[in-house]
C-alpha cells in the first residue's frame, strides 16, 4: 500500500509548486503594470491582479480536503479577472476598444450601419465588422443611468460571456464525447484547467480592460470543438457568428472544414462552409451595402496601415518594421502575409488535421504568422493564437473519426464515427 502512495504523494507535491511558481510568475508580470504602463485601467488591473495571483500561489500549497489547484484557480479567477472587471465596469475606465464598441453599437440601433462616414479620429474608426456592434446595442439600449445599467450595458460583460459561454459549452461537448475512464490521478481536471486559462493574464487582463478579442476566442473555441465532434451545421452557424465580427476569424472556416473532410466526409465540410459563408453574407452586407466606402476603410484598409489614419496597433513585430520602411517595405509585409497564409492553406490540403489539437495548432500557427507579418499589428494580438493551441490540450479528448469518404448514391449521409485506437485502450492524452 505504502509502494503506490509514494509516487503520488510525490506527485502532487510537484503538482503544487509548479502552480504556485506559474502563479508568483503571473503575479510578478501583473505587478509591473502599476509601474511602467501610461494606461490607467491596466495600472488598476495590475494592482488588483497582482494580489489575486499572490493569494493563488499561496493557496495551492495550504493542505486541504479538496484538490487545492481547484481553490487556487478559483482564486486566481475572482482576484484577476473578475473582481478588477467589477471594478473597471463600475468606474467606467476602459481602453478605447469599448468606446468604439458602444457607439458602432448606437449607429447600429438607429441607422443600422455602424461605422461613421467620415472618421477624423483614430477613436472614430470601427474596425471591426458589423457583427461586434451587437455586443454594444445593451449600452444603446440601456444607457448609463444607474449601476444595474452601467455594468449591464458595458460591452466588457458581453464580451466575457461569450468567452465564457463558449468556452464552457466545448468544455460540456467534448466531456460528453471523451472515453470514460482512464483518467490519470495527477492529471488537471479540465474543468479546473479551464478556470486557469481565463485566470491567467493573457485572458484576464484583455477581459478586465477591454474584452474586444475574447468573444472570437470563445466563438472560435467552440467552433473547433464542435468541427471536432462532428457537427457541421452547428459548426458552420457558430463561424458565422466569429467571422461577421472580425475577419481574422475567416482562417478558422478553412481549418474547420479541412477537419471535418478528414474526419466527417466531404459533404459534412461542404455544408459547413455554405453555412459559414451565407450566415456571414446576412449578418455582414447590410451594413455593407449601406456603407461599403467606410467599411473598406475602417475595417479593411485602417489595420493594414492604408486607411488615411494612423491605426494605434503598432508595435514593433516584423511586418510593421518592414512597413516603416517605406511602400517597397510595405508590399513586401503583404507579401509575406500572403505567402503565410497560401502555406497553411496547402498545408491543410496536404495533410488536413484530424482532432482537436492538430486544428487548434493549424490555426494557432496562421494567426500567428498572420499577426507577426502584418503591416500593423500589436502583441496583444498574439494571444488568440495562444489561448487556442493551450486550450485544445486542456481540453478533455473526444474520440476523432477515421477518415470517412463520400457516401455512395442511395446510402446514408451521415458518417458514423469510429473509435480510435487511443480511446479503445481508454488512455488520456
Amino acid at each position: 500500500m505504502l509502494t503506490h502512495q509514494a509516487p503520488r504523494a510525490t506527485g502532487v507535491v510537484g503538482q503544487r509548486w509548479l502552480w504556485c511558481a506559474g502563479w508568483l510568475v503571473a503575479a510578478t508580470w501583473a505587478a509591473t503594470f502599476p509601474l511602467v504602463s501610461s494606461l490607467g485601467p491596466h495600472r488598476t488591473w495590475g494592482t488588483v491582479a497582482a494580489v489575486g495571483y499572490l493569494g493563488a500561489a499561496v493557496a495551492v500549497l495550504l493542505p486541504s480536503r479538496r484538490d487545492a489547484r481547484v481553490v487556487s484557480a478559483a482564486l486566481a479567477l475572482a482576484g484577476a479577472a473578475v473582481l478588477p472587471l467589477l471594478l473597471l465596469v463600475h468606474t467606467g475606465a476602459a481602453q478605447s476598444e469599448v468606446g468604439v464598441i458602444e457607439r458602432s453599437g448606437s449607429l447600429l440601433l438607429h441607422e443600422v450601419s455602424p461605422y461613421l462616414d467620415d472618421p477624423r479620429t483614430v477613436d472614430e474608426v470601427t474596425p471591426y465588422l458589423p457583427g461586434m456592434a451587437l455586443l454594444g446595442l445593451p449600452r444603446a439600449v440601456l444607457g448609463t443611468q444607474g449601476p444595474l445599467a452601467r455594468v449591464a450595458g458595458d460591452p466588457r460583460v458581453w464580451c466575457a460571456a461569450v468567452l465564457l459561454a463558449g468556452l464552457w459549452t466545448a468544455h460540456r461537448l467534448l466531456r460528453a464525447a471523451a472515453p470514460a475512464g482512464g483518467r490519470r490521478w495527477n492529471a488537471v481536471p479540465p474543468g479546473t484547467a479551464l478556470a486557469a486559462l481565463v485566470a491567467s493574464p493573457v485572458v484576464a487582463l484583455p477581459l478586465a480592460v477591454s474584452g474586444v478579442d475574447l468573444p472570437l476566442t470563445g466563438l472560435l473555441c467552440l467552433a473547433l470543438a464542435l468541427a471536432a465532434a462532428g457537427r457541421p451545421t452547428a459548426t458552420g452557424l457558430v463561424l458565422a457568428a466569429a467571422c461577421a465580427m472580425k475577419w481574422t476569424s475567416w482562417p478558422a472556416v478553412a481549418v474547420a472544414v479541412a477537419l471535418l473532410a478528414a474526419t466527417a466526409g466531404r459533404r459534412a465540410a461542404a455544408r459547413c462552409s455554405a453555412l459559414a459563408l451565407l450566415g456571414t453574407a446576412v449578418l455582414v452586407l447590410p451594413a455593407a451595402l449601406l456603407a461599403p466606402g467606410p467599411m473598406v476603410n475602417q475595417v479593411l484598409a485602417f489595420p493594414l496601415g492604408r486607411g488615411g489614419l494612423r491605426t494605434e496597433a503598432a508595435s514593433p513585430l516584423p511586418g510593421k518594421l518592414l512597413a516603416d520602411l517605406g511602400t517597397a517595405g510595405w508590399g513586401t509585409a503583404v507579401a509575406l502575409l500572403l505567402l503565410g497564409g497560401l502555406t497553411v492553406a496547402v498545408s491543410l490540403v496536404r495533410r488536413p488535421p484530424r482532432d482537436l489539437v492538430a486544428a487548434a495548432d493549424r490555426l494557432a500557427l496562421g494567426l500567428g504568422a498572420a499577426f507577426l507579418l502584418a503591416p500593423a499589428s500589436r502583441f496583444g494580438y498574439l494571444a488568440l493564437p495562444a489561448v487556442l493551441a493551450i486550450w485544445a490540450r486542456v481540453m478533455p479528448k473526444s474520440c476523432p473519426a477515421a477518415p470517412h469518404p463520400l457516401p455512395l448514391p442511395g446510402h446514408a449521409t451521415e458518417p458514423t464515427p469510429r473509435t480510435s485506437q487511443s480511446s479503445q485502450e481508454g488512455g488520456v492524452r
